[in-house]
């Protein structure tokens, strides 16, 4: 697998400031040391609750949010040393598909101002071929040339998310991180989305980091999952391997609460005690010790390593002493 994104102990900090100074009090850790590497091609489905730090490390790995350290190396290239004008053209490389299709686009701008932007910006074509690929990207996202002067309220969601699908293949990037695509559209609408985009990755071959608190929706479009719980990747593993044996117990616990769709079947569910920690103040140890049906004495001293339980062709990496 060739490595297009590789991502180094990648920590994102909030600092809290309080007191008449308003002086740094605290920080909050919404990411706090994330490794992995994500393929060309590949998509890594990225899940946990609300709150765990998934949406801010796709923006962090955009540079949308500056990290507070670590290393985001794309094509080979470290994105957090690089000068603002390098970053610019590195932008081409890599785009956002945002939650609320919505709020994503602006009210003012037509169909085709919109999806022209990034060709504006970057200087791509002169007008009238930046007009052709306007009504290309409509073409391939399912939509008719004709909507082009249309204003973003007069479509319905799935149809706002498809235009923002065609603003972030512009460029035609080879990276896309797709930030809850669908949680905000009828199921109806999700399957068009969701076949929309594995078509893309199949044509054009985008590496994808999809973030979702949806585990039905990742295991249909992911190669790999990756499970963050307050601000740090507790599992990653391939998708079929991580659905079908998950060591993490946080992992357990969150695949139990998936729906199965058969009535004659009887789920095991566990259900976790306890509330998240704040980022701001999380506990020693393991972060998920407080909650942990399986918590031993040294998990509330001692950071877990991660440690590999797979094989060399799929390899399992979970940080829980259990396997230490």
């Amino acid at each position: 697998m060739t490595a297009l994104l590789q991502v180094n102990e990648l920590k994102k900090y909030f600092p809290v400031r309080g007191g008449l100074l308003r002086r740094v009090v605290a920080q909050v850790k919404a990411v706090d040391g994330v490794s992995f590497t994500l393929g060309a091609g590949r998509t890594l489905g990225l899940v946990g609750e609300s709150g765990c730090g998934k949406s801010t490390l796709g923006r962090t790995i955009l540079q949308l949010q500056k990290p507070s350290g670590g290393q985001i190396i794309l094509e080979g290239e470290d994105l957090t040393a690089a000068s603002p004008e390098r970053l610019l053209e590195m932008r081409r490389e890599m785009q956002i598909i945002f939650q609320d299709p919505f709020a994503s686009l602006s009210p003012r701008r037509t169909v085709a101002q919109t999806i022209r932007e990034p060709l504006d910006v970057h200087r791509i074509g002169r007008p009238a071929e930046r007009g052709r690929r306007v009504e290309e990207l409509l073409q391939v996202v399912g939509m008719r040339p004709g909507v082009m002067d249309r204003y973003p309220h007069e479509f319905s969601g799935g149809q706002r998310q498809r235009i923002g699908i065609a603003r972030a293949l512009a460029l035609n990037p080879k990276l896309i991180v797709a930030d809850e695509p669908v949680s905000a559209l009828d199921v109806s609408v999700r399957a068009q989305v969701l076949n929309l985009i594995a078509r893309l990755q199949r044509e054009h071959g985008i590496a994808f980091l999809f973030i979702s608190h949806d585990l039905s929706v990742v295991e249909h479009v992911s190669d790999h999952v990756g499970v963050m719980y307050l601000g740090r990747l507790v599992e990653m593993a391939p998708a079929k391997e991580i659905y079908r044996d998950p060591r993490h117990p946080y992992t357990q616990a969150l695949l139990s609460a998936v729906p199965v769709p058969d009535p004659q079947r009887k789920s095991q569910r566990m259900v976790l005690t306890g509330d998240v920690p704040s980022p701001m103040n999380p506990p020693p140890g393991c972060p998920f010790h407080k909650r942990c049906p399986k918590v031993m004495d040294l998990c509330s001293q001692v950071m877990p390593p991660v440690i590999d339980v797979g094989s060399a062709d799929k390899p399992h990496r979970v940080a829980c002493h259990l396997y230490s």
